[in-house]
């Protein structure tokens, strides 16, 4: 077969597979931010209705993130055990239960049952769709379908804001229940629906796909099979080999440095910004959505840029600084519109680091010790997740302002650009690069 041919038979199988799969990944990701968090929505009223203080309610917030970690590692050695059909289809189901069933907590200790069985619940879909990508998708076009449904996470904070506050505010009542109650309901009950549909559709490897044509799948298989045996040949294969290797664990103290800005960002914000001004929930709402659709715009122009160099590692390291700053900034400025405007800015480059930070991860290791170092270096890094929304509550309990905790953010936010900016990243980044073909990508 001629190399013009090998390239349209890869073009052509490549778009297949991304118009296949992106889709319905980026669905199952917009309904696993906003269940994960509308509870910041929701504390606009329910922190009154229920009596919760602010380090009550960032408590609440922060153990998701511990019942995230006891099941993460099994999680994603079950996706890779029993194949991803049915394992995401069960996670999007009880995930779905557990938010829908949120709305009828009553007091500070129902709700700590319910966020610590979400994560629980939730356990494994992040590094499961990590995962999933490496048997469909060669790493030089990782990066691209990484951001292809990542960014769905941003879009469920962009209009998470305005339909979490409609809800609330125009249900409210109605049945005799709070519109917070109404807009968990609202929300959980799709996830369910999605879960269902996800048996039906996804396909566990490219060999059982009938919409593949034979020569797609067998190109497919063949590229992937050659990227295994190439990572497989440095021995490290074995599921010992991802907790002795030294980039597991430097990947897991960036990210959970990263996440303390990214979940105590998203899930206080609605009440920063409230503190701001005079505004009502719908109001805060929309302005809610602004700095995530920038992230919207960062994830796309980063990755991009990031596939077009071959550089993974400083690119990152470079949105984890510009965070940093303008997160200061937004602490120390006087004026309440220059502050929103470097939250804009912490929006824009917090979550480009995504996509870049999950193709490397993805890139390290095969097989079930691939499979355990995804959700090793994602398990570890919940350290972000259980102290960043609880400290912020903290201290907006002791000091009665949010600028500290935005302080103590930015810090977390200089380690991971400093870890990000020396660790050596294996294998070669020029074997994780590679962009989805202008073709594909639109």
């Amino acid at each position: 077969m001629g190399q013009a041919s090998v390239s349209e038979l890869e073009q052509q199988t490549i778009r297949r597979v991304y118009w296949r799969l992106i889709p319905i990944l980026f669905v199952m990701m917009f309904f696993n931010y906003l269940d994960r968090i509308n509870l910041g929505y929701a504390g606009l009223t329910m922190n009154k209705d229920l009596g919760l203080s602010p380090a009550i309610f960032g408590f609440a917030a922060s153990i998701f993130f511990l019942g995230y970690m006891v099941l993460e590692v099994p999680s994603n050695l079950m996706l890779h055990w029993l194949g991803a059909r049915i394992w995401l289809a069960r996670i999007l189901i009880t995930w779905g239960l557990v938010a829908t069933l949120t709305a009828f907590v009553w007091n500070p200790l129902s709700l700590y049952v319910m966020r610590f069985g979400l994560g629980v619940a939730e356990a494994g879909f992040m590094p499961g769709v990590v995962l999933y990508l490496t048997y469909w998708f060669p790493a030089r076009y990782r990066a691209r379908a990484v951001a292809g449904y990542i960014i769905a996470g941003s879009f469920s904070a962009v209009l998470g804001g305005p339909i979490s506050t409609s809800i609330m505010t125009f249900l409210d009542g109605a049945s005799g229940l709070h519109g917070w109650q109404w807009m968990f309901i609202a929300e959980g009950v799709p996830t369910i629906l999605l879960g269902l549909f996800t048996l039906y559709y996804l396909t566990d490897r490219p060999a059982k796909a009938n919409w593949l044509t034979k020569e797609q799948a067998a190109w497919l298989e063949g590229e992937l099979a050659a990227e295994r045996a190439e990572i497989e040949q440095q021995g490290q294969h074995r599921l010992i080999e991802c907790v002795l290797d030294i980039r597991v664990w430097l990947l897991a103290a960036l990210f959970g440095c990263a996440l303390v800005g990214i979940y105590g960002l998203l899930l206080w914000l609605p009440q920063i910004i409230k503190g701001m001004g005079n505004l009502s929930n719908i109001e805060v709402g929309f302005l809610s959505a602004i700095p995530p659709l920038l992230g919207v715009v960062g994830t796309i122009v980063v990755s991009r840029s990031s596939d077009k160099t071959g550089d993974r590692k400083f690119h990152l390291a470079a949105v984890y600084l510009l965070a940093a700053v303008a997160m200061l900034g937004s602490a120390y400025v006087a004026s309440p519109v220059l502050a929103f405007v470097f939250l804009c800015v912490v929006g824009f480059s917090l979550n480009a680091g995504n996509p870049l930070f999950w193709s490397i991860n993805a890139s390290l290791l095969t097989g079930a010790a691939g499979a355990a170092a995804i959700a090793m270096v994602n398990t570890l890094a919940q350290f972000g997740g259980l102290i960043g929304p609880w400290c912020i509550g903290l201290i907006k309990d002791f000091t009665g302002s949010f600028s500290w905790a935005l302080v103590g953010i930015a810090g977390f936010l200089f380690v991971a650009s400093a870890i990000a900016a020396t660790m050596r990243v294996k294998p070669r980044e020029t074997e994780l690069t590679g962009a989805i073909p202008s073709s594909v990508a639109h």
